[in-house]
């Protein structure tokens, strides 16, 4: 057989890994807690609003804020959702200006109220070791403390606000929400299953991940990413 003529090798088809793409059926929401709130003190109480603590931003809080503006306008969302309460708005405030992107406040996805210990309270007490605090987490319940907001109530309210901002965000988009901590372990337990609390721990302006499917499935993506604050 003349050189250069021989059988041709067979190449066998190859399959990379591939990054992430949003399904054109599918909505992402980006979790972004607020920024570091004002320090509570004991015996004073936040202003509150609709009986939730209601406290702006302490300088740290807006030094963050900074840093996930920043981050976000790297690639923004197409929509931009905020509570009620004064803190996501301040958060939120540094990327608005970055892009120019108007905020929808959704009630809705306002903090868990905590009844008798609302106001800065639950911070005081936990520093202090109460013991009520541990039980909060045997029991995975917020409404361990007097007063505070039925579990049921408050994760059917969130997830009422959740599929607000899916609705309004639409198929094949991306929408960033500024909650608060407890909302964002509520709706990432939603996701997985999980026992209630189990993403409560959530930083300041933490970005989390949840993906809704056309067929109504949640993937939490995500959990607690803070590389905007790092380096």
């Amino acid at each position: 057989m003349a050189a250069g003529f021989g059988k041709v090798p067979c190449v066998s088809e190859t399959y990379p890994q591939r990054a992430w793409t949003l399904p054109d059926n599918a909505t992402e929401v980006l979790l972004v807690r607020h920024g570091a709130s004002q320090a509570a003190v004991e015996g004073e109480s936040f202003e509150m609003l609709e009986g939730h603590g209601n406290p702006p931003l302490s300088p740290e809080g807006e030094l963050q804020a900074q840093a996930v503006a920043r981050r976000l306008a790297d690639d923004p969302p197409d929509t931009l959702f905020i509570t009620n309460l004064v803190r996501t708005a301040q958060t939120a405030a540094p990327f608005v200006h970055l892009t120019g992107m108007k905020p929808v406040v959704v009630p809705e996805l306002a903090e868990v109220s905590l009844g008798e210990w609302e106001g800065g309270a639950m911070r005081v007490r936990a520093a202090q070791g109460d013991p009520l605090v541990g039980r909060i987490f045997e029991d995975q319940r917020w409404d361990v403390i007097p007063g505070a907001e039925p579990m049921e109530a408050f994760a059917a309210r969130v997830r009422e606000g959740f599929l607000r901002v899916v609705r309004e965000t639409g198929p094949g988009r991306v929408a960033a929400a500024v909650v608060h901590g407890g909302v964002i372990g509520e709706l990432c337990a939603q996701a997985t299953a999980a026992p209630k609390l189990t993403f409560v721990h959530a930083e300041n302006t933490s970005i989390s991940r949840i993906v809704v499917f056309g067929d109504g499935r949640w993937l939490l993506r995500s959990f607690n990413d803070t590389a905007h604050l790092t380096g």
